[in-house]
């Protein structure tokens, strides 16, 4: 490995510490504000930094040219990937515990391709598959404590299931940007969801919470505005600049395969912050979860290879 690659995948490692640590600054920011506030703030300070770095990058008009095709893709794009799952990521987050609430990341791939393969006949492999079930057995391990098959008599809480939301909200916004947003650069559609996403949740959190959230912010405890700030420039807009750098130099299989690492880190890191507890079934199903998120990774590079 040469030391250019060396650096690149340390970032893509940054990048992956990063999104665990989302979690548990979600948990932080969840306990303090109203969830559409909590995420409009987040927004809208990424937006800062976003906007103006596709600006740059583009030197020009991005929006150039975009038709309402266009437009309508990258609005049902950011209603899902940004309001929805911000949406559920937050109420999630107020009752249930981050390092738990982590491990929903490993549903995200498998779920995306197994929908993937039913709706536009998307290959897979038996290695994916194995992948599928090892994931999603991990994640249901985590989310009903050790005892998946309580799934069958209704012993999942209302938390687990809002963020099973967030899942259903990823997977329909990779899958809107297969479809819909092809030929728009990743950078383009990241800023862009970005802002029409942040527009979306402050025009829903003034209507359904009012103005007493955001009418907190100048109160708010130093640590609440640490994980706001931390959000937005940390896990939303420079994790995506490493992530969009490894992509670019390694491949997107490479980069994607880092993703595997965020729950041990959503883990670890709610563990140290937060004081949370590290029990046998977070622990087996965080282990069970990871590997089944490589597996799938080996079958897709298997795929490409080929």
């Amino acid at each position: 490995m040469t030391f250019p690659h060396l650096s690149i995948h340390l970032r893509l490692l940054g990048m992956a510490a990063l999104w665990g640590a989302s979690w548990p600054w979600g948990r932080v920011i969840a306990q303090a504000l109203p969830p559409l506030t909590g995420a409009s703030v987040r927004f809208l300070l990424a937006t800062v930094i976003l906007l103006p770095w596709m600006l740059l990058a583009r030197r020009g008009n991005p929006w150039q040219g975009w038709d309402a095709k266009r437009w309508g893709g990258m609005l049902a794009a950011a209603a899902a990937g940004v309001m929805g799952y911000s949406t559920f990521f937050m109420l999630g987050l107020k009752e249930v515990a981050a390092g738990q609430a982590s491990l929903v990341v490993a549903l995200n791939p498998a779920a995306t391709l197994l929908l993937a393969a039913w709706l536009f006949r998307e290959p897979l492999n038996r290695t994916i598959g194995l992948g599928m079930v090892q994931a999603v057995l991990g994640a249901l391990i985590v989310l009903t404590h050790g005892a998946p098959w309580l799934l069958l008599a209704g012993g999942i809480g209302h938390g687990q299931l809002l963020l099973l939301g967030c899942v259903s909200c990823w997977v329909a916004y990779t899958l809107l940007g297969k479809k819909v947003l092809v030929g728009v650069e990743a950078l383009t559609t990241t800023a862009t969801t970005a802002l029409l996403g942040a527009m979306m949740l402050t025009a829903l959190s003034l209507l359904l919470e009012g103005s007493s959230g955001w009418q907190q912010l100048p109160v708010i405890s130093g640590q609440v505005w640490f994980a706001l700030v931390a959000l937005a420039f940390g896990a939303t807009a420079l994790a995506y600049a490493w992530y969009f750098h490894g992509v670019k130099h390694l491949g997107a299989s490479v980069a994607a395969g880092y993703i595997a690492l965020v729950p041990p880190f959503g883990v670890i890191f709610s563990a140290l912050w937060l004081g949370e507890e590290l029990g046998p079934s977070l622990l087996i199903g965080a282990a069970v979860a990871v590997c089944g998120m490589l597996v799938m990774h080996l079958g897709r590079a298997r795929m490409v290879s080929r």
